[in-house]
């Protein structure tokens, strides 16, 4: 292993894995340090109970020492192995300041036309499959989605129809999962009901691993070190420039060394890490100085669910997640605020409801298996610095937050009951349980608190390093070689899931790096991506739709 390497990325989830992926063609040497092994192929991958242990086992504790378990996933990949693959762009107003119920969602320093182009290209390398025009929020794009929108199994395509014909405006949900319906007999994607929440026993999920790690890591710039877990980082003795990172490597603690250090670790670890890291120079954490607001501003999103059970009609469907509205996400007439985003999840399994028969009452379990249509629901919440991460010694992590914007997710909720029940799909709306925190036997509509899948905000970038820990390269004030390259950039949250903003930002912040490393990207009007100076690597674009697994 080389005693010093050009960059060090701490993380190999959405931001990390992506930004390993944009910057190996530089032919610099790159060391990629990832807290958990590579998630293991095997049975469990699809089973409701064995998929649990793929969720960590953490503790972090609220303001009050209440115990919280985030179930974050520490494998290659981070979270993106069970996520359920949704990836939407933010709205372009989402960029824009704009006022909400319980206060107003900040302008964001650039707009979404400097995503755009970023957006094109994530999209691309994580196979996402959509339809254009079909959204009335929809951004502008200059180019249509790289692969087709996903079927709808007869039962939607029914409740799709049916929506369409009330004049709403349900679209084809933007997933990124290798699906080639042309030719079935080739798809790695065999549309299972084990996507959302589950690991991908055949690789065909669109996650950081699959889809920006392992087409490059055997390129011999690269030093992929699992079972890595950052303990914290160390600085010269000016404090600007980040001299050594600390690790316990599968139980012994070694110092690597680089001349860019990229954090990738999640929004509250990332911030997390960073709080751990202070020393003389840096008292309140590392970064922190100038802004204070390391660990400020967490957002998560207001989530719920509702599982509405139809007494009609039976929803034999297996892969349901094809569907998303938005007609109320930025309010509805006499109610000014926005109020979010409904798209569908994956499908109710028997497996997940017995042991609570009483929950479901009078319906039986197996009524709400057979005839369940699975909706999720995403309202934005506010950025708000007394939200925060913050550490106590070297290992409790202590999450202070109260929800804002509650009032317009409640009212999303009841007006998609009604909704629900008015086209014959919510006869009975019951709750669901355990997503994003197996075992937690919750049975309300809205998520609890330690739901942290949608984590963003605590280390937010702008042009005033007295207001933002990060400029606009991701680059933190304090420290001229720290990057931190995950959710924790952003300024606000909006309605949709974050993880292909994520994805856009890594991309663009991997091409200042490359520039940084004196590496240019360059690309032609009509020809594939090429870097300079030339390197004699394969490709590592995402090609047309996919004819075997990887």
């Amino acid at each position: 292993m080389p005693e010093h390497f050009d960059v060090i990325i701490i993380g190999t989830g959405a931001g990390g894995g992506t930004l390993l992926n944009r910057i190996v063609p530089s032919g610099k040497r790159i060391l990629v340090l990832e807290r958990g092994p590579f998630l293991p192929r095997e049975k469990d991958n699809w089973s409701y109970h064995g998929s649990f242990k793929y969720y960590s086992s953490e503790t972090m504790y609220n303001k009050a020492g209440g115990e919280i378990h985030p179930g974050f996933c520490y494998y290659v990949g981070g979270n993106t192995k069970v996520y359920g693959a949704a990836l939407f762009r933010l709205r372009e107003k989402d960029f824009e300041k704009f006022r909400h119920k319980d206060g107003y969602s900040p302008e964001w320093p650039l707009k979404y036309r400097d995503f755009e182009s970023y957006y094109d290209e994530a999209e691309v390398l994580y196979q996402v499959h959509g339809k254009a025009g079909e959204d009335p929020t929809d951004p502008p794009r200059k180019k249509e989605y790289p692969f087709p929108p996903i079927s709808h199994e007869p039962r939607i395509k029914e409740v799709f129809e049916i929506l369409k014909a009330r004049g709403m405006k349900p679209y084809p949900a933007p997933m990124g999962v290798r699906l080639n319906e042309a030719m079935m007999h080739l798809s790695p994607c065999i549309r299972c009901d084990t996507c959302d929440g589950y690991p991908c026993m055949v690789h065909a999920k669109s996650d950081a691993d699959v889809s920006a790690v392992r087409p490059v890591m055997q390129e011999p710039n690269i030093t992929l070190v699992t079972e890595a877990k950052v303990l914290r980082l160390h600085t010269s003795a000016s404090g600007r420039e980040v001299t050594g990172v600390v690790a316990d490597v599968k139980g012994e603690q070694i110092m690597f060394t680089g001349d860019i250090v990229v954090v990738s670790c999640g929004a509250v670890n990332s911030s997390a890490l960073l709080l751990r890291s202070g020393n003389d120079k840096h008292p309140n954490g590392l970064a922190n100085n100038s802004s204070g607001l390391v660990g400020r501003n967490l957002m998560k999103h207001v989530l719920g669910s509702l599982v509405g059970v139809s007494t009609l009609k039976a929803n034999p469907s297996k892969f349901q997640k094809t569907m998303a509205i938005n007609d109320f996400y930025w309010g509805e007439p006499g109610y000014e605020f926005p109020m979010g985003n409904i798209q569908l999840m994956g499908k109710t399994v028997i497996e997940g409801l017995r042991g609570y028969e009483d929950k479901y009452a009078p319906l039986s379990i197996e009524e709400v298996a057979r005839n369940s249509i699975d909706w999720w629901l995403t309202t934005e919440d506010l950025p708000d610095p007394n939200n925060h991460v913050r550490v106590e010694g070297d290992q409790r992590i202590v999450i202070d937050y109260i929800e804002n914007n509650s009032e317009p997710f409640d009212r999303l909720v009841e007006r998609w009951k009604g909704i629900l029940k008015e086209i014959g799909c919510g006869c009975h709306i019951v709750p669901q349980a355990n997503y994003f925190a197996p075992k937690s036997g919750y049975f309300t509509t809205k998520m609890p608190m330690h739901s942290l899948g949608h984590q963003v905000g605590t280390c937010k970038f702008g042009e005033d390093p007295k207001t933002s820990v990060l400029d606009l390269n991701c680059r933190a004030y304090d420290v001229d070689n720290l990057y931190v390259v995950d959710g924790s950039f952003f300024v606000s949250s909006g309605a949709v899931n974050p993880t292909l903003t994520i994805i856009a930002n890594a991309l663009r912040v991997g091409d200042h790096i490359l520039n940084r490393l004196g590496t240019s990207r360059c690309e032609d009007a009509d020809g594939p991506v090429s870097y300079s100076p030339s390197v004699q690597l394969k490709s590592i674009q995402a090609q047309p739709e996919p004819v075997l697994a990887q």
